[in-house]
């Protein structure tokens, strides 16, 4: 799961049943740690991550920016827009380390006990667990928070857990589940990133639907003050239970952290010149070129930070919606994306500042080589039938313009043609006379920064005949649009992690495809594809695994479900001087929850206090 899951928080099957003795006959040896393949880096008893600074002092605050509002504190259901920086509020039963691929140690959960089968996976809660009311927190806590996310939360929960056959509560600190006898190796770490929810706040509440009420939660902060369209409030929990744990040690140094709402990224930008914002992350390659150049930046008054890292890039792209008609045919998806320069884009308006995405798992050794091995092709040729021949015969490669627009227009039009599309007065056609039309949705908040990048392409396609608008609405109108999948082309992005697996079939799996809220904007139904998420799913070695992904990869990208766009192998941030960073970037990036206030720190020393 990507946090806040980096999005992603999880869900399980439960039932009630399972005896204590049937629990400890299933499982192994309990331990502090878990790696998805191997074992994890850091020991029993380890004092804390590597990658943070344990004199970090506490105080200060941190401000950014959000750019819609929101109606509610629930962030599990498909109801309503939750609130930005929601998941300081909730804690899971085991946290992530940045510096490893997919390893997670204890935090409420103390330990985790697999079984040498897989068939059965058990957590024992820290005694000192507690919510944010001061309540303990038991295993029936655990229990009610699996049944809710599985049963009334977003659609990606039960994806992401069908494998869990059930759940049980032996005693107030341990939480067992029984597997599938189907091998998904990487479910149990999956269980361990469930957030855990007061069984007793929410029993009597609605879970389904967007509430204001401020929550009992698990995390390390809680909700100050808010106003919605306006700005939300952070502070941190003075009597949060886990502040001394090793996994959290260097982290949640801010007294408050404050997200303000804003319009779009132009006004955000002025109220970050005037101070109104601490920190950016600047996506944008032009903004990003022009801001370095200020008299901000150059007088030191506003710090750049460019932090590398080794994460999967993912894809994002213009995503074709196959449930509609016009693009259901692939020779139409390929031809569009000749209509796209990506080489005029990327100088023209981007300062040559990006790579073109050729993979959905760029930037890492996930993605597809050149051509299938031995062991791919083992895995493709029983769904040959599914997908395009060209997975064995051809090399993706992204259509590349070298100022030849012509020529690049001329391929889209021969594709077109094949399809059985002709252009008749300037305008594309099919068989029954109707015109090649569609429409591009854009989110507001965004939509200055896109119709640089569209207006371009639009511009192209009309060359061709193709009469293609640009739609702009709110915030709200495009994630409920997004989640009742009306739209006809939209610019999306999938984020991947080091570790693809149950998440895939959220983002392609066929049943996905018609489940409102998922992640599977293209709305492919794919039989082979399928069977390659299984395949990466069931995986039981790293091998296995790696060769699964590059299958996937491949076919996915010879169904052209997108025309790609580009990618950067840092993140850029640009932050008043006013923060401390910790020396070492981890392979995920750097961390903002691992940053903290200078002004803290010299009141720290002031004060004689000791870190």
């Amino acid at each position: 799961m990507k946090s806040i899951l980096t999005l992603l928080i999880v869900a399980f099957n439960l039932f009630v049943g399972v005896s204590l003795l049937e629990a400890s006959v299933a499982l192994a040896a309990p331990v502090h740690g878990v790696a998805l393949y191997g074992e994890p880096k850091y020991p029993a008893g380890f004092a804390a991550f590597d990658y943070v600074n344990l004199k970090a002092p506490k105080g200060g605050r941190l401000a950014q920016a959000a750019f819609a509002s929101f109606d509610t504190f629930n962030p599990f259901v498909i109801n309503g827009v939750p609130a930005p920086g929601i998941g300081l509020l909730y804690d899971t039963l085991m946290k992530q380390s940045l510096d490893e691929p997919f390893s997670l140690y204890g935090l409420v959960a103390e330990t985790i006990d697999i079984a040498d089968d897989r068939s059965s996976v058990a957590f024992r809660l820290n005694p000192k667990a507690r919510f944010s009311d001061g309540t303990p927190i038991i295993a029936d806590d655990v229990v009610f928070s699996f049944e809710m996310l599985r049963d009334k939360g977003l659609p990606m929960y039960r994806a992401y857990y069908r494998d869990v056959l059930d759940v049980s509560a032996p005693d107030k600190q341990t939480v067992v589940f029984n597997l599938s006898k189907e091998t998904n190796r990487e479910l149990p770490l999956i269980l361990g990133e469930l957030p855990v929810l007061s069984k007793a706040w929410w029993q009597n509440r609605d879970f389904t639907q967007t509430s204001l009420e401020i929550p009992v939660t698990s995390g390390p902060y809680r909700i100050k003050a808010f106003q919605p369209g306006r700005f939300i409030v952070y502070e941190r929990n003075p009597s949060y239970w886990a502040k001394d744990l090793n996994v959290n040690q260097g982290a949640y140094n801010f007294d408050e952290i404050q997200f303000d709402v804003y319009r779009d990224t132009t006004v955000a930008v002025e109220a970050f010149k005037a101070g109104l914002i601490d920190v950016r992350l600047e996506n944008e390659a032009k903004k990003w070129a022009t801001f370095i150049q200020t008299d901000l930046v150059q007088s030191g008054r506003v710090k750049t930070g460019v932090f590398p890292h080794h994460m999967p890039a993912g894809m994002q792209g213009f995503i074709f919606n196959l449930r509609r008609p016009i693009f259901q045919d692939i020779r139409v998806r390929q031809a569009l994306g000749y209509a796209f320069d990506f080489n005029w884009t990327n100088k023209n308006l981007f300062f040559n500042a990006y790579k073109r995405t050729e993979s959905y798992f760029e930037n890492s050794f996930l993605k597809a080589p050149p051509s299938p091995n031995q062991d791919e092709l083992a895995l493709l040729e029983p769904i040959r039938s599914y997908i395009p021949e060209s997975v064995f015969t051809e090399s993706y490669e992204a259509p590349e313009h070298t100022g030849n627009i012509r020529w690049n227009l001329g391929q889209a039009l021969e594709l077109l043609d094949d399809a059985g599309w002709r252009v008749y007065r300037g305008v594309l056609m099919n068989k029954t006379g109707e015109p090649f039309r569609f429409e591009i949705l854009l989110d507001s908040s965004s939509s200055g920064t896109w119709e640089r990048v569209l207006l371009p392409f639009v511009d192209r396609l009309k060359r061709i005949g193709i009469m293609a608008e640009i739609r702009v609405v709110d915030p709200i109108q495009y994630k409920n649009r997004l989640d009742s999948f009306d739209y006809d082309m939209i610019v999306g992005v999938w984020g991947q992690s080091f570790s693809p697996g149950n998440e895939q079939r959220y983002f392609w799996g066929s049943a996905a495809a018609d489940t409102e809220g998922s992640w599977n904007f293209s709305g492919i139904q794919n039989k082979g594809v399928d069977a390659l998420i299984d395949a990466v799913v069931r995986a039981d070695t790293r091998q296995d695994h790696l060769t699964a992904v590059h299958a996937l990869d491949r076919v996915l990208l010879h169904l052209h479900l997108v025309i790609p766009h580009w990618y950067a192998p840092a993140h850029r941030y640009l932050f008043w001087n006013k923060f401390g960073l910790p020396n070492q970037v981890p392979i995920k990036g750097t961390d903002l929850l691992l940053w903290w206030d200078k002004n803290a720190e010299k009141s720290a020393l002031a004060n004689g206090e000791r870190h």
